[in-house]
């Protein structure tokens, strides 16, 4: 089978058909019906563009046991998505000469110290890249128990170097939300303001927020749920606030068919927003991430390759047909997301979930696989045939 996905891979490159591919959304609908009937799952919801065109948008399963079914309105937290809003909202700043990606973290001014006055070194463009030198998640613990986001950054000094600054990925919460008070001294506006009048609004995200009561306040919204091993199916959490204290990292909201428009944004279709100058700084890869990379060549046969981070975005080559891909993935407390694009073919899918699964991740390769017309396997692992099995 791997063998004949090489040769289709190769016949699509050289015919350019992947961009003339038909998508069998009816297939995918029954997909995704079987896996919201999987006991690790609540709620679903999954949008895919289509050459540009939100062509399908649909919700699966219920917000929470015993309540109102997920739709296309409903409202889930993106998590680490955020940090691709945090990021398209700075370097559009930066587009409109407000200050530079160049410019050094100290010349802001923010609460953030890195070892060894790091801070006088790094630049914005290794925020957002998380290439400042310390620990991967660094504090985060100190963010989950309720300590001030500012006071931590501050601490940050203290930590060991773990690479000098923009050698390595070193993925970040807590220290990449300085870019919050950047935007905020940058617009005279709250981060949240900020984001709501230069890219929510201008996006028709009619749904989309910032903060826990964005969130709690939606007309319909997804509880958070984890599967635990001692428990048959998934448990209802409390809605936590310690990841909105970060918001630029982790503290945005919305329905998937706002992610689906993000994500057109993201591909060029709303050049008035974001321009191909912004996108082309957005999306071209600073750094390698061998962590990204083993954990795809573990569970997705090396289905993506190359795993690089860019600007709050990941990149990656796609398999055998070499196309390079978008995305960025995230999880806090009883949701996940996903977001996983071709920016030349202008098609992609964006997924969000209320429960810790992992099965949902696979939804983003069986969709690029329908885009580039490879044939299907059960990335979803829902055919009791393993990772990636021929279906």
């Amino acid at each position: 089978m791997r063998i004949s996905a090489f040769l289709l891979g190769l016949a699509c490159i050289a015919a350019g058909s992947a961009s003339a591919q038909t998508l069998d959304y009816d297939r995918l609908d029954q997909r995704l019906t079987q896996l919201s009937r999987e006991d690790d799952m609540v709620g679903l919801a999954v949008a895919v563009i289509d050459k540009g065109q939100i062509a399908f948008a649909r919700g699966y399963g219920v917000t929470a046991y015993g309540e109102s079914p997920v739709t296309k309105d409903t409202v889930f937290r993106w998590a680490s998505l955020s940090k691709g809003v945090a990021s398209s909202l700075t370097a559009k700043l930066a587009m409109e000469g407000r200050f530079a990606l160049d410019d050094t973290l100290a010349s802001f001014r923010t609460s953030l110290r890195l070892p060894g006055k790091g801070e006088e070194t790094a630049t914005l463009e290794d925020l957002l890249a998380h290439r400042v030198g310390v620990v991967s998640n660094a504090y985060d613990t100190l963010l989950e128990d309720g300590r001030d986001p500012a006071d931590i950054r501050g601490r940050l000094a203290g930590l060991k170097v773990v690479c000098p600054i923009r050698d390595c990925h070193s993925y970040q919460n807590v220290a990449f939300d300085a870019v919050t008070e950047i935007v905020e001294a940058a617009t005279g506006a709250t981060y949240s303001a900020a984001v709501d009048t230069s890219l929510f609004k201008p996006l028709n995200m009619t749904t989309a927020s910032t903060g826990r009561a964005g969130l709690i306040n939606s007309a319909s919204w997804a509880k958070p749920y984890e599967k635990k091993r001692d428990t048959p199916r998934p448990v209802r959490q409390t809605v936590k606030e310690p990841y909105y204290k970060v918001p630029a990292a982790g503290g945005v909201n919305g329905s998937i068919l706002d992610l689906a428009q993000f994500a057109r944004a993201q591909m060029g279709l709303e050049p008035d927003v974001l321009t191909p100058e912004t996108l082309e700084a957005l999306h071209m890869p600073r750094v390698y991430t061998p962590r990204e990379q083993s954990r795809l060549s573990a569970h997705y046969e090396g289905r993506m390759k190359d795993a690089r981070y860019a600007l709050g975005w990941r990149t990656y080559k796609y398999d055998v047909t070499g196309s390079r891909v978008v995305g960025h993935r995230g999880a806090v407390e009883g949701y996940r997301s996903l977001m996983l694009f071709d920016p030349e073919l202008d098609s992609g899918v964006v997924v969000l979930w209320n429960s810790n699964a992992r099965r949902p991740v696979g939804i983003e390769l069986e969709v690029m696989d329908m885009v580039y017309g490879l044939p299907p396997q059960d990335w979803m692992q829902i055919d009791g045939g393993g990772v990636g099995a021929a279906k």
